[in-house]
Order: C-alpha cells, then structure tokens, then sequence
C-alpha cells in the first residue's frame, strides 16, 4: 500500500500538482504514518489565521527528518505542533498501485510520480495532532519537542531561519517566519 495525505475529501484519483521542487508531481509514502505531517501546513495555517492575503502556491512546511528509519519531527519554537495540527482534520488516501512511481532519494519510504494515481481506499483523520501523537505512543514516529532540542540544532534554527526569511520570494512564507520566530527575524528586511 502507498498513503498520500490530503484536507480534501472524495479524491478519486491524486493528481500530479506543482509542489516545492517545482514540477507536477504526486507524493506518497509506503508508510501510513510518515504522511501524518502533511495533515496540516504550518504557513498555511498561520496565514489563515491572522488573515495574512494570499495568491499562488503554499509554501510546504515540514521540520521533520528521519531518525533510525523513523520519521521525526522537530518543534521549531514552543509548542509548534500542537499550534500546527491541533483541531486539524484531513484524509489520508491509499493506493495498491502508484504508476510510473520512482523512490524519492533523501525520504525514506516516499515515491513520487508525474502520473494520475488511483485511489483504493480513504482514511478520515478528525484531528491530526491526536494521530501524531497516538502514532508517537506506538513507536511508529518520534516527536522531539522544542525544549528537548539539543543546543546545536537550536543554533541551527536560528541560522536557518535568518537564511530563508532573507532569501524568501513568498510573502506569505516571510510573513509565517516573522510571526513565528520574531526574535530571529528582527531587524531582517
């Protein structure tokens, strides 16, 4: 089975759309809980939420990386991943088949291809962050939280972010670090 996840409801088919390596794909992974994190995308929500205008594309968010053949993800500043997934519904869909699918080097688990891809089955997930961390509890997933990040990867952050709010061409992605990392981004503009 291949999982692909969605706020969506009644695909049929998953399409191939634009996505931040910039050419028309369908993304899924042969492991149901790795596409959890796609339940919910941190800009999005935070736009959403304080209004902010948008046009184009999203964006795609994820602070998360494998560990041990494990996906983990990594809170980014306090309390991220209740305030990205909390109260966030979606669908995960499944396939028996992914035409033309190739590994996508770098993820474990994860296919990609250009092609239509038939949908066999459709999961509901009324809330996201209760199936995170129910996924958590069973060892499927690890969920390293702000306060448990070892001080290199907090200095990483910081260097990151700085980096990216000064390369990015999407307001909406500037917008999104300004808000949520307000004191890396003072002063950049």
């Amino acid at each position: 089975m291949f999982y692909h996840a969605s706020p969506t409801h009644c695909i049929e088919v998953l399409e191939p759309r634009v996505s931040n390596h910039g050419k028309p794909l369908v993304y899924l992974s042969k492991k149901r809980e790795n596409v959890l994190p796609y339940l919910s995308n941190a800009v999005e929500k935070y736009c959403r939420e304080t209004g902010f205008p948008h046009e184009g594309p999203w964006y795609k968010w994820g602070s998360y990386g494998f560990f041990e053949g494990k996906l983990r993800i990594d809170e980014y500043w306090p309390n991220a991943l209740e305030e990205t997934y909390k109260g966030v519904s979606g669908y995960i869909y499944a396939a028996e088949t992914v035409p033309g699918r190739e590994e996508l080097k770098g993820i474990p688990d994860a296919v990609i291809t250009s092609e239509p891809v038939p949908v066999t089955g459709c999961e509901y997930v009324p809330d996201a962050y209760e199936a995170l961390l129910i996924a958590a509890e069973l060892g499927q997933i690890f969920i390293r939280r702000y306060e448990q990040l070892p001080e290199k990867m907090l200095a990483w952050i910081e260097s990151s972010i700085k980096q990216q709010y000064e390369a990015a061409d999407m307001p909406t992605y500037r917008h999104f670090l300004k808000g949520k990392f307000p004191e890396i981004t003072a002063g950049l503009e």
